[in-house]
């Protein structure tokens, strides 16, 4: 432990920027994934197969080769951004997959009436979609999205990686200088990681229930 509590600063840096991670890969997750959604339910065809590719293409690759592709690949092309930049991209084009997806199933779980009773009443798909389908939507997927998000915490650790020193690069570096104390650095990580996923965890649980309460 006397390992542990010498660098509870490295520790407090590495956590900040992996909750830094989490929070800007997040929001643009968030973004991407509700336009992404709408597309998929949009009338015209070539915006829903554009949104499917995406989904399809980010959902079955890794996320480490999004990583790679964005800040080793892109800089040998003259299109490189830092790596932290990068770090958001990567993080935020490749959550929003799922998000988009927990975001449709919601849309796909508002009744069939409602969007009918818009449209007969003079509604056009935008303000169909704005107005009525999409705040119930995203009611009633906060528990899954917050599964989401709890796996992008997680996933923040392939940053490590990539030149960007968070949680994980710094039990790295801890471990490389205290190879006698390697278990108590990484146990002191990994309860690093906790503080982030289990007030999530709780916080879907409580979602859930709320809403289950208002059906």
């Amino acid at each position: 432990m006397e390992a542990v509590l010498a660098n509870l600063d490295s520790y407090w840096a590495g956590f900040k920027v992996t909750l830094e991670l989490l929070i800007v890969g997040g929001l643009g997750a968030m973004v991407i994934g509700i336009i992404i959604a709408l597309m998929r339910i949009s009338p015209i065809g070539s915006l829903r197969a554009i949104a499917t590719g995406w989904t399809e293409i980010m959902r079955n690759t890794p996320l480490t080769l999004i990583f790679f592709f964005i800040i080793v690949v892109l800089p040998s092309l003259q299109m490189g951004v830092s790596a932290k930049l990068g770090a958001y991209i990567a993080l935020s084009v490749y959550t929003s997959a799922f998000v988009a997806e927990a975001i449709r199933s919601g849309i796909n779980g508002v009744p069939l009436g409602q969007a009918e009773a818009a449209r007969s009443v003079g509604l056009g798909f935008g303000q169909t979609v704005s107005l009525i389908i999409l705040p119930q939507a995203l009611r009633m997927v906060v528990p899954p999205m917050i599964n989401v998000f709890i796996a992008l915490a997680k996933n923040t650790s392939v940053a490590g990686g990539f030149m960007v020193v968070e949680l994980f690069a710094v039990s790295k570096g801890l471990a490389n200088a205290n190879g006698n104390a390697v278990i108590p650095i990484l146990i002191g990580i990994g309860l690093c990681y906790l503080i982030i996923t289990i007030p999530l965890g709780q916080l879907a649980g409580w979602v859930e229930r709320k809403v289950a309460l208002q059906k």
